[in-house]
């Protein structure tokens, strides 16, 4: 119920909903690595479709760096395409190159598409539709300006923008924030202070914005501290913002709400992997989990629950153990009498799990009879 493309993994995304109750997701890509160089390995968007959000087929690349000299030259990453018109238009970060110190500059851009499925994009112009602005905002080392996610305005009939950027009236540990940015047309924008400035996160990352059915809104924002993400919550999109807490499990990063398509709102995100598959291989970037129910009770705290749609997936209700993959193996002391060891799972430098029975004691190592 997971998915990666065929040898490679799944980064930031995003998620469409066509017409005809399909999916598409656009998401970063690159191999699977423990040494990932995000300027040089995610260039391109892979994009995949699917009917009910868990079943996905890989539909190759969708969109790429620009050409030499432009302001997404270096890399693109991070993308939140709606729609517009009859079709779509995309906001999406661009790399141009590097600061001194060797840290990636970050604005912007924003393609068009005269299609729904999150294909045929054609930039607009050459140069960004929107910068960091100096007055509220890092701009040189440890700047941030990407993971635009866009909204109608709930105050006026045009955009809002909220970005992961440092707010540069704190110390840079604790500078991550949410950037707010307005237009009227999407290819003009004016930048503002902070949307939430925490004081407390180092980097505030793929911010996404929700209106709730009392029109209330919810914020989902990933930590790069911790790797997870929190929620907030206000009355109105400016605020005053309450904050919740994490919301997802463990590893859970760059999360995404959509209408599933029984109607209720679910949150997919990304999960780690590891190298090679094994227990034992390195952590690396990662696959799109299974969708979780959101449940936002009024006057509680958000969650996220378990969601029906998984349940076709499941196998039939039993009342006895699964067998394991090598088998069932009957390691009772009414049944041996010398001591067994059991290998469930090899790597390549020796088994990952092992289990040890004497006829009395039962013992489990790892690697290394850890």
């Amino acid at each position: 119920m997971r998915y990666a493309p065929p040898g490679l993994c799944v980064n930031d995304f995003a998620l469409l909903r066509d017409d005809d109750g399909s999916y598409a997701v656009l998401h970063l890509q690159g191999p699977w690595t423990n040494e990932f160089d995000h300027l040089r390995m995610e260039t391109s968007y892979g994009r995949a479709t699917s009917t009910d959000l868990v079943d996905w087929h890989p539909q190759g690349s969708a969109f790429g760096t620009g050409l030499p000299g432009r302001f997404d030259q270096q890399a693109a990453w991070t993308m939140h395409p709606i729609r517009h018109g009859a079709g779509m238009a995309m906001l999406y970060t661009g790399v141009s190159g590097l600061t001194p110190g060797g840290w990636p500059l970050q604005s912007v851009g924003l393609a068009y598409s005269d299609r729904t499925d999150g294909t045929g994009w054609r930039r607009h112009g050459t140069a960004p539709v929107v910068e960091a602005d100096a007055r509220w905002y890092l701009t040189g080392e440890r700047m941030g300006w990407r993971d635009p996610f866009v909204v109608r305005d709930d105050e006026s009939d045009g955009w809002v923008m909220v970005l992961c950027a440092q707010d540069a009236s704190l110390p840079l540990e604790v500078s991550g924030c949410v950037a707010l940015a307005t237009s009227h047309d999407l290819e003009h924008w004016t930048v503002h202070p902070p949307l939430l400035s925490p004081g407390d996160v180092d980097e505030l990352e793929c911010p996404v914005l929700e209106q709730l059915d009392d029109g209330s809104w919810l914020l989902l924002g990933s930590i790069g501290a911790t790797r997870g993400f929190d929620a907030w919550t206000a009355p109105r999109l400016r605020g005053p913002w309450t904050r919740h807490g994490p919301l997802g499990p463990t590893g859970a990063y760059a999360p995404r709400i959509v209408a599933a398509p029984d109607g209720s709102r679910v949150v997919l995100h990304t999960t780690p992997r590891r190298v090679g598959l094994t227990d034992t291989g390195a952590h690396c970037r990662g696959m799109l989990a299974q969708p979780k129910l959101l449940s936002t009770p009024p006057g509680e705290a958000p969650r996220l629950e378990w969601w029906p749609g998984l349940d076709a997936w499941l196998d039939d209700p039993a009342d006895t153990p699964a067998l394991h993959a090598v088998g069932d193996v009957d390691v009772s002391a009414a049944t041996t009498s010398t001591p067994v060891d059991i290998t469930l799972r090899a790597d390549a430098d020796g088994p990952a799990l092992t289990v040890h029975h004497d006829g009395t004691r039962l013992r489990i190592t790892g690697p290394s009879e850890a």
